[in-house]
């Protein structure tokens, strides 16, 4: 507009728009002020150049700007390409800039802009990227900009395209569907809708692009701008591949190794480089794919989807530290300690006042998972010493004082209500514990002879975990002072069977019970018993079962 003011004479300032308006007697069109300044297509081409080479007397100036460059739209979609989750790219633009963000990515691309050079090309199955310009490439005086440039294209084009719109899924970004009328015929007369159509836009869709996507049967999705839509499926691509990317080594290689080095003393280096690797890999799949803090979509699926993802990252810790559990001796327990520390700590966040958010109460849900692995495997050989030492594991929750450090985890499991929200556990009293005891017997049922004596163990654990957190309350004199209590509560038989075990060890073995010498009870069998008897008023206070 300014250029066609500066041809007539005139000022277009303060607002080039409404000059163009009045000068021209309608809104200002692409078309119309290229044809106005430039007649021919060699003059256009020569003319448009400008706007995509850098400026000879500002380059450095530009680049600073990030002028003439690729945007982040252009980078993010370089990535998918890289990736592999973008195989062709249609284009109406005559530039090459997405061209560069390939060139910096390290692709090459195979780039269709004229029917000559469609002809020669390979069939896009045999490429691994194949970018096609449709209205040509700007170095091209073939390039297409008016209406009636626009309104066909060659058989070889129309061909192709036919073929891309049969055989691939399709992001719309950018375009208005108003102009391209060979481009808009060649997406109606596509038959199939073999795979889905996705079509982002700022504002709402014209009439000509609504058309397309009813007869698309396209997905509309709303978007704020192309940089932010394109960078936000990489990053949630990226987070996907780290979930499903599979682990370096196979569950079984991981606990055949483990055993190993838990058989001699001399591989004690080799065991802490196994637990530690293993939990950087974990640690690096919770960080890419935890939902963010302030995600205020709370409802089933999404709630589900993180469970379930956060289950999976774990699965190999998980195995392997329930057979740490079973054959550890105090010195190999440590870098399983150390490791728990860690995944309690990223269950903390920064913000303080977000404690309550449901996504950051949630990731402690890898650590509390590691904790109950480890700790049924120490119940299913009544290692009580591990789980002493695991009991006191280091670990400083901000939250929670004066109770033994990692059982801050088990009180955690006790606040999560929103687990509610998961299918089928809408009416359960502890509905986190009762869904931590069905994934681990998915986990680790095949080690026990019954299902049934799978929750015996893990009925076992909790109890003890309940009982070592009375100690506090019990030695202060607040003996009805909240005490976190698990699914046992709801198994009567069971808890009266482990209460049972646990007062006639008291009893009978006095300070020299396993229950006493591990820490789990208390310092002496009398503080043992007291102990137990707060447990049990506090089931029946607060459960009356």
């Amino acid at each position: 507009m300014r250029k066609l003011a500066a041809i007539r004479g005139e000022n277009c300032e303060p607002n080039p728009v409404s000059w163009c308006i009045g000068a021209t007697g309608k809104s200002p069109d692409y078309s119309d002020l290229l044809n106005a300044l430039a007649k021919t297509p060699a003059e256009r081409q020569q003319l448009l150049r400008t706007y995509w080479e850098p400026t000879p007397t500002r380059q450095e100036q530009e680049r600073e700007e990030g002028a003439k460059r690729p945007t982040k739209a252009h980078h993010a979609v370089a990535k998918l390409i890289k990736q592999g989750y973008v195989r062709v790219v249609l284009t109406t633009n005559f530039d090459r800039l997405l061209e560069t963000a390939l060139q910096e990515a390290g692709i090459v691309p195979t780039v269709l802009s004229s029917p000559d050079h469609i002809a020669g090309a390979l069939p896009l199955i045999h490429t691994p990227c194949t970018l096609i310009k449709i209205h040509g490439d700007y170095l091209d005086t073939r390039i297409r900009n008016t209406p009636e440039e626009l309104s066909a294209y060659p058989d070889e084009f129309n061909k192709l395209l036919d073929r891309v719109f049969d055989e691939f899924g399709l992001i719309v970004a950018g375009w208005s569907a108003d102009w391209d009328d060979a481009l808009r015929a060649a997406m109606i007369r596509s038959p199939y809708r073999r795979f889905s159509t996705y079509w982002a836009s700022r504002d709402a869709p014209s009439a000509k692009a609504t058309e397309l996507i009813e007869r698309k049967g396209a997905t509309l999705v709303s978007i704020a701008d192309a940089d932010t839509f394109f960078v936000s499926i990489a990053e949630k691509i990226k987070a996907l591949e780290e979930f499903s990317r599979p682990h370096p080594i196979s569950k079984q290689v991981a606990i055949a190794s483990l055993k190993r080095y838990l058989s001699e003393d001399r591989y004690r280096i080799s065991l802490d480089d196994l637990v530690t690797a293993e939990a950087d890999r974990a640690l690096k799949t919770i960080a890419a794919t935890a939902p963010d803090d302030n995600n205020r979509e709370v409802n089933s699926a999404n709630l589900e989807r993180c469970v379930h993802g956060y289950e999976a990252t774990m699965e190999v810790m998980i195995e392997a530290g329930f057979v740490a559990g079973i054959w550890s001796n105090t010195e190999q327990l440590e870098p399983w300690r150390r490791a728990l520390d860690r995944f309690a700590r990223r269950s903390q966040g920064s913000n303080v006042l977000l404690w309550r958010d449901l996504w950051r109460d949630l990731r402690r849900y890898p650590a509390t998972l590691l904790f109950y692995g480890l700790g049924i495997g120490a119940v299913f050989k009544e290692r009580w010493d591990n789980l002493g030492l695991l009991f006191t594991a280091p670990f400083k929750e901000q939250r929670i004082v004066d109770v033994a450090p990692v059982l801050a985890l088990f009180q955690a499991t006790s606040n999560l209500n929103a687990i509610k929200l998961l299918p089928r556990r809408e009416q359960e009293y502890f509905p986190l514990n009762n869904l931590l005891h069905d994934h681990l017997l998915s986990s680790l049922g095949n080690a026990f002879p019954s299902d049934d004596a799978f929750t015996l163990a893990f009925d076992w654990f909790e109890t003890l975990a309940a009982l070592c957190y009375c100690i506090p309350a019990v030695t202060k004199g607040e003996r009805h002072n909240f005490v976190p209590l698990g699914a046992f509560v709801c198994r009567r038989e069971n808890r009266e069977i482990i209460f049972a075990s646990i007062k006639e060890s008291l009893d009978q073995l006095g300070d020299n019970s396993p229950f006493v010498t591990s820490g789990i009870a208390g310092s002496t069998a009398k503080i043992g018993l007291e102990n137990l008897a707060a447990l049990e008023a506090r089931i029946t206070m607060r459960y009356q079962i």
